[in-house]
């Protein structure tokens, strides 16, 4: 049976959809931009600031699960200029070491909601050992990447 969660430092959803879903140890986070959360809308329209926005939101998200980049499997990009991939790879390397690149879709799109420039999704995969979840304010502090 799938969980769904939300998390406290995004912004509520204003669709219906969760922030992440959570099913046989595969975690699925729903797209993030920067407008999500306050912090990052200070970011909007300068589309290196977002990613840095984005790829900590990810990692928030991530860690409030239990997890971290390490257990990411796919991303998908979604750039309203394909031109600012150069830009934008740099930051997004920095997320994940050598060797434990996921597999990455990206694509140009003509808008993203709130005016940003980027949305990423992530899939994560837990493992079987790892299936004890740490409450989210344990997470936002840094326990459990």
């Amino acid at each position: 049976m799938p969980d769904y969660h939300n998390i406290s430092i995004l912004d509520p959803p204003a669709s219906p959809y969760s922030h992440i879903a959570e099913a046989d140890g595969l975690v699925c986070l729903a797209g993030q931009v920067a407008a999500d959360s306050p912090g990052g809308r200070a970011a909007l329209g300068d589309v290196a600031r977002e990613t840095a926005a984005v790829m900590e939101q990810i990692g928030v998200s991530l860690r409030a699960r239990g997890l971290s980049f390490a257990d990411v499997l796919r991303v998908d990009i979604h750039l309203v200029d394909l031109d600012d991939v150069k830009t934008v790879d740099p930051i997004y390397a920095r997320y994940f070491a050598a060797g434990r690149r996921p597999a990455r879709t990206c694509v140009e799109v003509r808008r993203l909601c709130g005016g940003s420039r980027i949305e990423i999704t992530v899939m994560a995969c837990r493992e079987p050992e790892r299936r004890a979840i740490p409450d989210e304010g344990q997470a936002r502090r840094g326990a459990g990447a």
